[in-house]
């Protein structure tokens, strides 16, 4: 049985090397580092679960938000989004599946990947 699918956008290496090593247990990772890879990445595949970061360089982690939102392909598909800007956090709370402020505490985002994976 294959695992299900990770797309971790995130533009900092040590953030990005950090969850993909917290979910990789029980997901397929890819990591990406820019809005607009990602955006290329997200017409390519559907996947699972997205750990979202919202600075990032070339398109905002919110413009790719809305993109997922938009499309009836990322239906299922599970969103969190990790951030250290509180007030925009706040204001997409209620378009995410989970919302986690920087730093991020690993076993914490390791257990919230296990849940979401089994839902």
């Amino acid at each position: 049985m294959t695992k299900p699918f990770a797309l971790i956008i995130e533009d900092s290496p040590v953030f990005s090397l950090m969850f993909s090593t917290m979910v990789q247990g029980e997901f397929e990772v890819e990591t990406v580092q820019d809005g607009e890879y990602a955006l290329t990445r997200l017409n390519e595949v559907t996947p699972n679960l997205i750990l979202l970061d919202l600075h990032l360089p070339g398109i905002p982690g919110r413009k790719i938000l809305d993109r997922v939102k938009s499309d009836e392909r990322f239906a299922k598909t599970r969103i969190i989004l990790t951030t250290s800007d509180e007030r925009q956090a706040e204001e997409l709370r209620d378009f995410v599946d989970i919302v986690l402020l920087k730093p991020i505490n690993p076993s914490h985002l390791r257990q919230l990947a296990s849940r979401m994976k089994m839902e």
